[in-house]
């Protein structure tokens, strides 16, 4: 399956030698970590590697992917991997008391075993996770646009500092990015798959989100999947670009206004998964007793390989792959760590 969906770009080379890519990957990762904390009013804080399965805090990404669990000797009890942080960090920006218009990043570290391998998707997942306080009167598509601005901001800024230090790498995310909703892919673009018109939407503007997935679309289908407890369907979205190196879009974010009582309530139900209002995080938030945010992941791998403009996630992290691949890999100029 991997090597069904591996691409090998003719010709490919990379710009930077293993010691310059290395050097460029702490660079864009220092630079662009600053640049957004800076725009966004952001503080770093510690973050859990795994938590506690009835806590209700691990997110399940799509419902079908399977988290890595073992058991602590001392405790007896039993733990998992992080898949995402999404619902701890609103829990810690009510812990730590922090007021609207500010929040938090962390470095977010994650093992996804069920993820299907090939130039974009590792075992391994690294992202900055982020989420700020807003006020009831900022929950609206408005502030969702004007941080997705910020955070392009943040990119562009971070693509211009790494490409004056190595002047072989190009400038190549445009000025602005382009806003769509789901919908609107799916009526310009309606023969083809969701991923298609992803390809087709980013190939025409260079940058663009794509807003409100998670719930069904006039065809009947979802965009694409989205638990129903963390981003409310209607105020959400992904940054993607259009990647030359790969000739398809690149996801570098999802993120979103984050579910309020009413929008959980009726996510939960839409999803089937109403039982989940029993669990811990869930029945705070039900009760009103935490914070509304808007927050998201920006993968910090994702950004390099775009940044150092590489054929490869591997390229710029290391993990663990298939033989088949790291073979076709070194044939083709690609070099994984």
């Amino acid at each position: 399956m991997s090597m069904e969906k591996l691409i090998l770009p003719e010709h490919y080379f990379s710009k930077l030698d293993i010691m310059e890519t290395e050097v460029a990957i702490k660079l864009a990762k220092d630079v662009f970590e600053r640049e957004l904390a800076g725009r966004l009013q952001l503080t770093r804080v510690s973050a859990p590697l795994f938590v506690r399965p009835e806590s209700g805090l691990n997110d399940n990404l799509n419902g079908v992917e399977r988290p890595v669990q073992f058991d602590v000797l001392e405790m007896g009890v039993d733990v998992q991997i992080v898949q995402s942080l999404a619902k701890w960090k609103r829990l810690a920006l009510a812990r730590y008391g922090f007021a609207p218009g500010t929040g938090l990043y962390t470095d977010m570290d994650a093992i996804r075993r069920d993820e299907e391998l090939d130039n974009l998707h590792s075992v391994y997942v690294d992202q900055w996770d982020w989420e700020k306080v807003i006020t009831p009167a900022e929950r609206n598509m408005d502030t969702l646009y004007e941080t997705v601005r910020l955070i392009w901001e943040a990119l562009r800024r971070t693509q211009n500092i790494l490409a004056d230090r190595f002047t072989c790498l190009d400038r190549y995310f445009p000025g602005q990015i382009t806003f769509l909703t789901s919908q609107q892919l799916e009526d310009e673009y309606p023969t083809l798959t969701p991923k298609q018109r992803e390809d087709a939407a980013a190939k025409k503007y260079g940058a663009i989100f794509i807003s409100q997935i998670g719930g069904k679309l006039r065809s009947g289908a979802p965009h694409d999947g989205r638990a129903p407890d963390y981003d409310d369907w209607q105020m959400n979205g992904d940054i993607l670009i259009w990647y030359p190196v790969l000739n398809r879009a690149l996801e570098l974010s999802s993120m979103g206004i984050r579910v309020d009582p009413q929008s959980l309530r009726r996510q939960l139900e839409i999803s089937g998964c109403t039982d989940r209002a029993e669990l811990p995080f869930h029945k705070m938030l039900l009760e009103g007793r935490l914070p509304l945010t808007i927050g998201g992941g920006i993968g910090q791998s994702r950004i390099c390989l775009a940044l150092l403009e590489k054929a490869h996630i591997g390229e710029v992290q290391a993990s663990v792959w298939p033989e088949d691949m790291q073979d076709a890999c070194a044939a083709s100029g690609i070099h994984l760590l």
